[in-house]
């Protein structure tokens, strides 16, 4: 009862105003302002803004000016983001803003495109849970209804949609790698080269051909004597133009070479552009604050601090099968396992040791078969034969030992999808380049190493907290103050802090996807526009 006393009071105190005190509601609206409510009602975005700004236009006439040259200056670098122009109607905006805007619905064609470029150039254009069942992230955006408030009240517009994108130098980085790439594409009326294999010392009329195509994307090479000899200096521009590609800078024009000189931009760019779009679905995360960040294609955990890494480690993770994948996804990790004991997955138990047990009832002996309450069963006790894999009562459970699956520790951010990182007694498989064997969790190779890192700026000894727990025999949580966000990415190209592309296998097939999403969304949007 006290908790609701303030409560009534504030309602007998509202009632208590005399109705005249009250603001009076809008009842006549003009035609203008009538129109315009109509047509953004089955927008929610702009239904926010143009309610609250008491429908009025702000692209309209000289007022709203540098409104449109900003909208109109910012789409135009879509294709620098590795976004589709065609859905932003650029050539529109400029014959709308040419001719002049003055009616309702030109006011709506610069207000869809603001709300379209500042969704898409915030947060990306997919929902990426919806491209791949893999893929759970939920991406953080600001929303229309504010961007276009600040927009609006703002005496530089130009400078709230340069802040649009992400703020992250490695976002630049590929940006950059983009615009490389796109530069090694020929113009089409260029010919192509034949196949065949060229170097130095060789004459061909395909020779010409090559050095013409060359110097169309800014490898020239002058010829020191006929066109078609395959001189030093074009040896030298072909590997110029190979280390541009991603190629072997060999200065030899074989088929390779030729094929990607013929194509223009290739998988290479399409890698970059997917991971423009999965960098703007990391927008609304603070990567500048200290996380964890293990890139799945790379195989590699990593710490990163103000932007600056400082922690390294090789990861093992889930396997290239649907079953056991390892998901995309950010949360937060609150706190350590020292000798954990590994309760296995009931996807684990049934599949592979229930039909083991059913044979032999002593097999797996280094797990126990525990109910619902905890309490080990002996298995002498148990008619395993009985069970069907969706009968199957128990779980099973691992004592913390030297050879328990989890190792001596386990890095916890409790999610829907139970994926945690670990240590692993099966070190070998760190060796390996390709290292996805899990049933979905992620081994690491210093987990020791790790946890002295994330514990380092609670305590004044690490190693000794750490060593303690461990030494103690028996399972012991350590509680990370503050949380360490973890974020789970598959960036099959990603800039180092040099700005250098690394590349790295599609093991998932997730980019395909992502691409493939990516050209729809712009064909789509362009057939809607026309």
């Amino acid at each position: 009862m006290l908790g609701t006393a303030p409560r009534l009071a504030g309602a007998q105190a509202l009632d208590a105003v005399p109705v005249a005190a009250l603001p009076a509601p809008r009842l006549a609206f003009s035609e203008q302002e009538m129109a315009l409510a109509q047509r953004v009602a089955g927008d929610p975005g702009l239904a926010d803004f143009y309610g609250t700004n008491g429908l009025q236009p702000i692209f309209l006439g000289p007022e709203g000016a540098p409104r449109r040259a900003a909208l109109i200056e910012a789409v135009g670098q879509a294709a620098s983001h590795g976004l589709p122009p065609a859905r932003y109607r650029q050539a529109a905006l400029r014959r709308l803003d040419r001719e002049g805007v003055d009616s309702v619905e030109e006011e709506l064609g610069f207000a869809r495109a603001f709300a379209r470029w500042s969704h898409d150039v915030s947060g990306g254009i997919l929902d990426p849970r919806k491209v791949e069942s893999g893929i759970k992230r939920e991406v953080q955006r600001p929303r229309t209804g504010d961007l276009m408030r600040e927009f609006a009240r703002t005496a530089d517009p130009a400078a709230v949609l340069a802040a649009l994108p992400p703020r992250d130098p490695r976002y630049e980085a590929l940006r950059s790698a983009l615009g490389r790439q796109s530069q090694l594409a020929a113009p089409a009326e260029v010919p192509l080269v034949p196949e065949g294999l060229w170097r130095e010392g060789m004459s061909d009329s395909a020779v010409a051909m090559l050095r013409v195509r060359l110097s169309s994307i800014g490898f020239a090479a002058p010829p020191l004597g006929s066109p078609a000899s395959f001189d030093a200096p074009l040896a030298q521009a072909v590997a110029a133009y190979q280390q541009a590609a991603g190629l072997p800078a060999d200065g030899v024009a074989g088929p390779r070479t030729v094929a990607r000189l013929n194509r223009g931009t290739g998988p290479e760019a399409e890698a970059i552009l997917v991971a423009l779009e999965r960098m703007r679905w990391m927008a609304g995360h603070d990567l500048n604050a200290r996380h964890v960040w293990v890139n799945l294609p790379e195989y590699n955990a990593r710490i990163f601090e103000g932007g600056r890494e400082i922690f390294e480690t090789r990861a093992v993770i889930g396997k290239a099968n649907r079953e056991f994948e390892t998901p995309e996804f950010s949360e937060t990790m609150k706190y350590l396992v020292v000798n954990p004991r590994w309760n296995v997955p009931r996807s684990i138990t049934v599949k592979e040791y229930l039909p083991r047990l059913q044979a032999n009832r002593y097999a797996v002996a280094h797990l126990d078969v525990v109910d619902g309450a905890g309490n080990v069963i002996p298995r002498d006790r148990i008619d395993f034969r009985r069970y069907s894999a969706a009968s199957f009562p128990y779980r099973m459970r691992q004592k913390p030992s030297d050879d328990n699956a989890l190792g001596v520790v386990k890095f916890m951010f409790p999610n829907p999808w139970n994926i945690y990182l670990h240590d692993t007694p099966t070190k070998h498989l760190f060796n390996q380049s390709s290292r996805a064997y899990s049933h979905g969790c992620i081994r690491i190779g210093r987990p020791i190493d790790l946890a002295h890192e994330l514990l380092r700026p609670q305590v004044a000894n690490p190693d000794a907290v750490f060593a303690k727990a461990l030494k103690s025999g028996r399972e012991s949580y350590l509680n990370l103050r503050p949380p360490v966000p973890v974020h789970l990415v598959y960036f099959t190209a990603f800039p180092d802090e040099t700005g250098k592309i690394h590349r790295f296998p599609d093991i998932y097939g997730r980019d395909a996807l992502i691409h493939a999403a990516l050209v729809k969304a712009g064909l789509d949007s362009a057939a809607a526009d026309e």
